[in-house]
């Protein structure tokens, strides 16, 4: 197989991370994509120009981090991400979608911020700064679900590679004078696959 991804990119991050929790290291090849440059090879394997791509044996390509994260899963007949268990909890499928709901702020203010100064939109970053505070507070309260308890799914990868993208390209450290979503960053930060997909 192969995948897609820019380094840059936490999205491409999380489908990174699967790959390691699930040790496919020896079957997918991950393939720098040279994104949003006019005339890219890449637009020939994946027309949208998003990443992660993932291009499985049979050479059908899929995209959305969400689906990738889910096929990398399950390759195996036996998910540790997306068990039966935790799609069926409500609880924790809001939790999971909030953490998708910042990652996706974040990035938007991260991608406004590549703009060049002059074209920049005050309104949407101080819209989407005054977001990553507002779900920073909302997890501080809420890393203490019980729905969060137990083995790492999607919903902590999601979190903890938000929580990096906030303070390695993002306005701030989301995590400062937050002690508990502090804390729990700290113990995600150790996970071997967390590691080795770090922001450069």
């Amino acid at each position: 197989m192969k995948l897609y991804i820019t380094p840059m990119s936490p999205y491409a991050r999380l489908a990174r991370i699967l790959v390691i929790e699930k040790g496919l290291g020896d079957r997918v090849d991950i393939i720098q994509a040279k994104t949003r440059t006019a005339g890219s090879p890449y637009y020939q394997i994946n027309p949208s120009g998003r990443v992660p791509y993932l291009v499985d044996g049979a050479e059908t390509g899929m995209e959305d981090s969400q689906l990738i994260c889910a096929y990398l899963d399950a390759i195996d007949g036996k998910p540790l991400f997306h068990h039966r268990s935790s799609q069926a909890n409500w609880a924790y499928r809001r939790l999971e979608a909030s953490a998708r709901s910042m990652c996706d702020g974040i990035s938007v203010w991260v991608r406004e911020m590549a703009r060049p100064e002059n074209e920049r939109s005050p309104f949407v970053l101080a819209h989407e700064a005054d977001r990553m505070q507002r779900m920073a507070d909302f997890f501080e309260v809420q890393i203490a679900d019980p729905a969060l308890d137990g083995a790492p799914k999607m919903a902590h990868l999601i979190l903890a590679v938000a929580l990096d993208a906030a303070r390695s390209r993002g306005p701030a450290d989301l995590t400062a004078g937050r002690p508990r979503l502090a804390a729990w960053q700290r113990r995600m930060a150790e996970r071997a696959s967390i590691k080795a997909t770090a922001p450069p």
